[in-house]
């Protein structure tokens, strides 16, 4: 993932504000338990919130506990437990990283040459998740064909990583997955593709690489791309969002789930129209 997911903090409960934080810390040390402790650095607040989804859709609750950790030894931190859950997400997040580094390896940028630092991770993810690390493997491949191929159909060039996405979360779910949940996940896998060729249109137009928005529109820079095509643009993450709402709303969660709600109902809206601005630099 890329770190766009993210809460309306202003409208975030103060109990889902701890959770939100407990699940990231979690995680980081199921990550450290699946894929080996250099993987940890690849967690992102994407993978927590995808966390609390997936324990949310399989009624299993967290154990939260205090504790230290590496990072933070004199004070002591809300932490979820690490169970079989956060472990797959871990790896999943692992190879997730593993593969984005590879890419930008392909673009040429520097940070490419980080990827080295979670192969022992992949190798880990593969033993505890082959399945997992297939679908990544190969709905990545297509990504990087249609890609290569110049592809210009917005839809088309979103489909391995929304299908991506609603793969994971069958293999994740297990017998909890239903058609409500496939598409929600798909729905997220297309927008976080969408997020990230609009957050890095200037970027990508300038260094001569591929971004299915200016391929599609042939625009030089973001701003103009936006206001030619606004109604375009609005109608396609209008419709995602209306889909979103639709979906969690007949997905049966056992426990609370104002965090997600948070998150898919204001969070991404949010992040969409940042990203819609004019050379808006949103990225943390």
């Amino acid at each position: 993932m890329f770190g766009y997911i993210q809460p309306d903090t202003p409208y975030l409960f103060k109990k889902d504000e701890k959770l939100y934080q407990a699940l990231y810390c979690g995680l980081c040390k199921s990550i450290g338990t699946g894929c080996g402790q250099r993987a940890r650095t690849a967690l992102t607040y994407d993978m927590a919130f995808m966390s609390a989804l997936i324990h949310n859709i399989k009624h299993e609750d967290v154990s939260i506990k205090k504790a230290r950790c590496a990072l933070h030894l004199i004070r002591r931190r809300h932490i979820a437990a690490v169970d079989d859950t956060t472990v797959l997400i871990g790896c999943i997040n692992t190879v997730l990283a593993y593969y984005k580094l590879c890419d930008d390896k392909a673009d040429g940028e520097r940070r490419g040459i980080l990827r080295h630092l979670y192969k022992k991770g992949l190798k880990r993810a593969l033993k505890r998740h082959k399945k997992a690390v297939e679908i990544i493997d190969a709905n990545m491949q297509r990504q990087t064909e249609l890609e290569k191929s110049g592809c210009s159909v917005i839809d088309m060039a979103c489909e391995p990583t929304a299908q991506m996405m609603r793969e994971l979360s069958v293999y994740a779910l297990g017998n909890f997955s239903t058609p409500q949940t496939e598409a929600l996940f798909y729905d997220l896998g297309k927008w976080v593709y969408l997020a990230d060729a609009l957050d890095d249109y200037d970027k990508d137009v300038k260094k001569g690489r591929y971004n299915v928005l200016y391929n599609a529109y042939g625009c030089k820079t973001k701003a103009e791309a936006v206001q030619k095509n606004e109604a375009e643009l609005t109608f396609i993450f209008d419709s995602l969002f209306a889909d979103m709402r639709q979906r969690i709303a007949n997905i049966n969660f056992k426990f609370n789930h104002d965090l997600t709600d948070n998150i898919i109902l204001r969070g991404i809206p949010i992040k969409t129209r940042q990203l819609l601005k004019n050379g808006c630099k949103c990225k943390e």
